[in-house]
């Protein structure tokens, strides 16, 4: 019979110390921003608006296929919500960077309230398409304005920790919302979800009437009216993106990662379906555990570092994700999916968190609704490009092509991140040019 050796005793013993110390220093962290007064209530509301969502789109998605009785009626939902957008992100990039960004944020919910309340007397598939429609112009708007606010409402130190509770909760309330959203709805109906998620805009908009935003976040107008000038702040956000050195590398990257990553995303199903040979409950299990990945993935960068502000943390997420969709185009026993989806989860929210607070810390407060809206844009155009192409990859040679080709386009990005910005410094800019 062996002893126990000292020396891996140790080792053992500090690994578990280390570990425990990261846990407590990011529980530490978390705790600190949600109780901050300025974020709280910014966080609050869209925990409970999130939760809305949730059972907002299960609820619309049955009340499409039940109104029309086809498929392919519930997949124009996807298109309906692409397209505004396309055709609103460059004018919202400057009414964000123009106007009191709180109003902006308030007016976005109220909007989308009045919206969703309608609902609850749907009027056929019409109806339901011009609500995806408005609630996705108002996203525009919404979504942009918190990531344009969190720097004002935060410190640097606390950017990362602000953007990683936002992304676990949303995920948290997402899985929570979507396990009961199916029994609930097939008791009570699809109204009931339709006039709670209305109240949740209200809601987020109530607590944030209580956020001090300071006067100058925004608000770049010099005087200038008519919408001539509206397509000038436009274009110059789009001339500082071009000639920015992070923000032109960053659209280039991103460009072949929503290639690569708008129909494996969107094909899931017919992966589990035709490569994997699963059930609709296999699909439902390959989903859980995407989203228990992305749960737990954003204490990944807060445990390990103090400091996320380089390629690494940004694209690295991007060559392990492009790997794992070319395995999954490879393998087919389900446990190894669910793990490699597991680990998709955890990269896709390492990945997003980093990026959100990256842009957060290095573009100027003038130019972040702009920035974020044209990423928004970027991304949306490629991801439509890529189901398209996808559409006729998958029915001329199979589901597993698609995984392939885009997972090694996907670890192509992450590698043409690495080296494009592999010595790019991480620091504020001080203005706009």
């Amino acid at each position: 019979m062996y002893g126990r050796d000292p020396v891996v005793h140790r080792i053992t013993r500090d690994n578990r110390e280390m570990a425990l110390t990261a846990i407590r220093r990011v529980g530490t962290d978390y705790a600190s921003i949600v109780r901050s007064p300025r974020y709280f209530p910014l966080w609050l509301g869209q925990l409970v608006s999130n939760f809305g969502d949730t059972l907002h789109y299960i609820a619309l998605v049955v009340l499409v296929f039940e109104l029309s009785g086809q498929g392919l009626a519930v997949a124009g939902l996807v298109a309906t919500e692409i397209i505004p957008v396309l055709v609103l992100g460059p004018i919202a990039g400057v009414v964000i960077d123009r106007f009191d960004r709180k109003s902006v944020l308030i007016g976005a919910d109220l909007f989308r309230a009045a919206l969703v309340v309608t609902l609850i007397w749907p009027q056929g598939v019409w109806h339901a398409y011009v609500v995806a429609a408005g609630l996705s112009a108002g996203g525009v708007f919404f979504n942009p304005t918190t990531n344009a606010v969190i720097p004002v409402l935060t410190t640097p130190e606390q950017r990362l920790a602000a953007n990683s509770v936002s992304w676990s909760t949303t995920q948290l309330v997402q899985i929570v919302g979507a396990s009961i959203a199916g029994g609930v709805i097939a008791v009570v109906g699809t109204a009931p979800a339709f006039a709670l998620n209305a109240g949740s805009f209200v809601f987020s908009a109530a607590l944030i009437a209580r956020l001090h935003i300071p006067a100058h976040a925004g608000q770049i107008s010099d005087g200038k009216s008519g919408l001539r000038s509206y397509f000038s702040d436009a274009l110059v956000g789009f001339a500082y993106a071009r000639r920015n050195y992070l923000m032109s590398r960053l659209l280039l990257v991103q460009s072949i990662a929503s290639l690569a990553v708008g129909a494996t995303g969107a094909m899931l199903v017919v992966l589990s379906e035709r490569h994997l040979h699963q059930p609709p409950e296999g699909f439902a299990w390959l989903i859980a555990a995407i989203g228990v990945g992305a749960l737990i993935g954003p204490l990944i960068p807060n445990a390990l570092t103090a400091d996320y502000r380089n390629a690494g943390w940004l694209f690295i997420p991007y060559v392990i994700r492009g790997i794992g969709d070319i395995l999954l185009a490879i393998i087919t026993p389900f446990p190894i999916a669910l793990a490699i989806l597991f680990v998709y989860g955890l990269n896709t929210s390492t990945g997003m968190v980093v990026f959100n607070s990256t842009i957060q810390n290095v573009i100027p407060e003038s130019m972040r609704g702009r920035a974020f809206t044209l990423l928004d844009v970027d991304w949306s155009v490629m991801q439509l490009l890529s189901l398209a192409i996808g559409g006729v990859i998958v029915q001329a040679f199979g589901i597993e092509l698609v995984y392939g080709l885009g997972g090694s386009l996907l670890v192509l990005a992450g590698l043409l991140g690495l080296r494009l910005l592999k010595s790019f410094t991480f620091v504020p800019e001080q203005a706009a040019s």
